[in-house]
């Protein structure tokens, strides 16, 4: 009987994982079935439209897992957290969120880090449903409110958290809704059941453009980070199971090599030429409203992968103000075990 329950359960666990993943692209769609002489890795996303996450279907269209000599197949879930569990799971190799999770896992005696950190802020952006922008405007505001969040325990849940906790509102004191992102999200602030949320691009750019609601904070950008957060905040990377980075270095760096490319290719190119390589049904509002949800976020993204080095301290800090497991063992949390940047120094 106990078999029968922990193979339901496992099956109930990974049901919308798939069906997920066949929702989303997959290992050959940008190089149009054409596989390599390498290593197979799966890779779990926490929104693959989402453009925080942007690098990670941009290194498959570009062609660039493959040139690297590794295959990878991307899967989607609605939020990082959601790729964590997948992650611990086993289901997959890799993830890509935020690295906040390193250091979550971390207190809770799990050994994750990031091999190539995307960005250094968080993308993110604090929206106040139009209905109540008179009402709300400050994080001291949130105070009775129901505040929009991809999911519970996700990176959008710590952020809208520390905003409260920073301006006085204790997390006991508003109510966190999980909405999504993309038109759940919408349709959640148009209906009422949320007065404010956390998202990002396109969402913002689609919410802005039909004057559903108005910016609060706006974490798309390191000045952004800086002004809400106190430091830089290195949000998107792509995140492993430590042991399996140390028995698999070879893959770790064919990995690292391609996500580098991609974010220095970024780095040339217009927002515009960046937005005509993803699949069109990511642009939700048009191809130009788009390519303005890209520039908007663009700053956030590093070039090298290298992750910021006060980055982490700010993150800790954020997780410290608020999170049962961080705060008050701030001293117990190893950083250095978070992160390495072994792999991004040696990428071309």
């Amino acid at each position: 009987m106990r078999r029968m329950l922990a193979a339901a359960a496992a099956a109930a666990l990974l049901l919308p994982l798939t069906a997920c993943a066949n929702d989303a692209a997959s290992s050959t769609h940008a190089e149009a079935g054409q596989t390599v002489d390498g290593p197979k890795v799966k890779i779990m996303v926490g929104g693959l439209d989402k453009v925080i996450y942007l690098p990670a279907m941009l290194t498959q269209r570009l062609g660039h897992f493959a040139q690297a000599g590794v295959n990878v197949e991307l899967m989607s879930e609605p939020a990082g957290v959601n790729a964590t569990t997948a992650l611990l799971a086993g289901d997959v190799q890799g993830a890509v969120g935020f690295y906040d999770h390193t250091i979550d896992l971390q207190a809770k005696g799990k050994n994750v880090e990031s091999v190539v950190q995307f960005s250094q802020a968080p993308g993110e952006v604090e929206v106040v449903s139009a209905k109540q922008a008179d009402a709300i405007k400050t994080g001291a505001d949130f105070k009775g409110k129901k505040l929009g969040v991809t999911s519970i325990g996700s990176s959008t849940d710590f952020l809208t958290k520390y905003l409260a906790v920073k301006n006085g509102v204790a997390v006991s004191e508003f109510s966190p809704i999980a909405v999504g992102a993309g038109q759940t999200f919408i349709a959640a602030m148009q209906q009422g059941s949320i007065d404010a949320g956390m998202t990002t691009d396109p969402t913002v750019a689609t919410i802005l453009a039909k004057n559903i609601g108005t910016v609060l904070y706006d974490m798309r950008t390191p000045e952004g980070s800086k002004a809400a957060l106190g430091g830089l905040y290195p949000s998107s990377s792509l995140y492993m199971n430590t042991d399996w980075v140390e028995k698999n270095k070879d893959t770790a760096q064919k990995l690292a090599n391609a996500f580098v490319k991609t974010l220095k290719w970024m780095s040339t190119h217009t927002p515009a030429e960046i937005a005509a390589q993803m699949p069109a049904d990511y642009a939700q509002g048009g191809a130009e409203q788009y390519a303005e949800a890209i520039k908007a976020t663009l700053p956030m993204f590093t070039t090298d992968g290298v992750m910021p080095p006060e980055g982490p301290k700010t993150v800790l800090a954020v997780l410290g103000a608020f999170h049962p497991d961080v705060k008050g063992k701030e001293a117990s949390i190893d950083l250095s075990r978070t992160y390495t940047t072994e792999f991004v120094a040696k990428a071309g």
